[in-house]
């Protein structure tokens, strides 16, 4: 493979320029007042929110083995050609933007290169919650991605970029060409570097609902849904909390959920008719530290099981947008109703075709997808034997 050709010493370069600890703030950087007019367009759309809809299957026969299905989606088992295509991002994920034959760009997550954690995170976190009815987007994952033109390794490779945009000048006129031409080590319009079992991302259709860049809308906002509105009911809403909970969702900034008018639902007033509020980025699920079976195993679903009040404070960044907060009965009862019919077979499924339990593990016993679904499984439980709830 083309990529196992790079050498230590540029390994060592650019995964230093990469290798930086996840250190998002627990809340939302402060940033000029938006206009008024698009923050009550936004609050608007927020009361009227939906976070359910009843899934086309039920999830009692939910086929985990495959990628969600939806338009542009890829079959597990395809070998997807690209062209590399140099573009800044955000984050520490090793991804890249590629374009498609037909022109379409593409994010693609890696993690073989560096074992990477999020990858089959955000394939088992979104395919469960689009099979339970949740909006996520589809993480495809596929055989591989054949890009032309990739460095050996594009994250770090943009991250070195980046480092070089933000050098003194006497040390970018001391070499103006030779530094960014080892960042990007291996790239040639002629050369293919294949990623196995690479992650291709298709967002939910819909344009943004926001009132500043990358607003998104985060976890104490979902107090602003007003059934009343056309939002959500507090069930489907403490369901999904739940399900946050659930998956120890504890990188629940606001950037990584969205505020989405679907395709079509656009009003000439520019108001929504039927705004969704969505999970974006699933990757720090599992764990907390990503797919790490023992550690999810010990975070427990409730804080205070007679009070049935849920909290991630116990997470890292102490649960960040989550705030502590207690599921209505009506909310519980609505999550056992979607987890309930999943069947063991189904979620060993689940684990095995996301790769968490090809993951480099450390122990042998997160490579058995079966100690993952008993996890999922004393989780539900959890839920079930709590109530009933406190009515408020």
């Amino acid at each position: 493979m083309a990529r196992k050709g790079a050498t230590a010493a540029l390994f060592l370069l650019l995964a230093a320029a990469g290798c930086r600890d996840r250190a998002e703030p627990p809340a939302e950087a402060k940033a000029p007042a938006p206009a008024p007019g698009k923050a009550a367009a936004r609050a608007a759309a927020l009361a009227a929110a939906r976070v359910w809809s009843r899934p086309a299957v039920p999830p009692g026969r939910a086929d985990f083995s495959v990628n969600t299905p939806g338009p542009g989606g890829f079959d597990a088992n395809a070998d997807v050609d690209c062209s590399y295509v140099l573009e800044r991002s955000n984050g520490t994920t090793p991804k890249f933007q590629c374009a498609l034959p037909d022109g379409d760009k593409v994010k693609v997550k890696y993690g073989e290169v560096v074992p990477n954690g999020e990858v089959p995170a955000e394939i088992a976190a979104t395919r469960l919650l689009a099979a339970l009815g949740f909006p996520a987007d589809r993480m495809n994952r596929v055989h591989s991605v054949r890009c032309r033109g990739c460095p050996l390794l594009p994250q770090q490779a943009v991250q070195c970029l980046d480092k070089l945009d933000q050098a003194p000048e006497k040390g970018k006129a001391a070499d103006p060409k030779g530094a960014a031409v080892l960042c990007m080590q291996g790239a040639s319009p002629d050369r293919v570097v294949t990623f196995d079992h690479a992650l291709v991302e298709r967002p939910l259709d819909g344009d943004k609902i926001e009132a500043e860049k990358d607003q998104g809308w985060s976890w104490y906002e979902l107090e602003a849904i007003d059934p009343k509105a056309g939002g959500a009911s507090r069930a489907e809403v403490d369901a999904l909390r739940l399900m946050a909970i659930l998956l120890a969702h504890w990188d629940n900034k606001g950037a990584n959920q969205k505020l989405l008018c679907p395709d079509g639902k656009s009003r000439p007033d520019g108001s929504c008719a039927a705004p969704l509020a969505a999970i974006g980025d699933l990757g720090g699920t599992f764990g907390p530290k990503k797919v790490d079976l023992m550690n999810w195993k010990q975070q427990p679903i409730w804080a205070d099981p007679r009070a049935c009040r849920v909290s991630m404070k116990a997470l890292p960044f102490d649960g960040a947008t989550f705030k502590d907060v207690e599921i209505s009965e009506a909310g519980r009862q609505f999550a056992l109703q979607l987890l309930q019919p999943l069947t063991a077979d189904q979620l060993n499924t689940l684990f095995e075709a996301s790769g968490i339990s090809a993951h480099a593990h450390v122990t042998l016993l997160a490579r058995d997808p079966k100690n993952w679904t008993a996890v999922f499984l004393d989780k539900v439980n959890q839920i079930r034997s709590a109530g009933p709830c406190p009515t408020s």
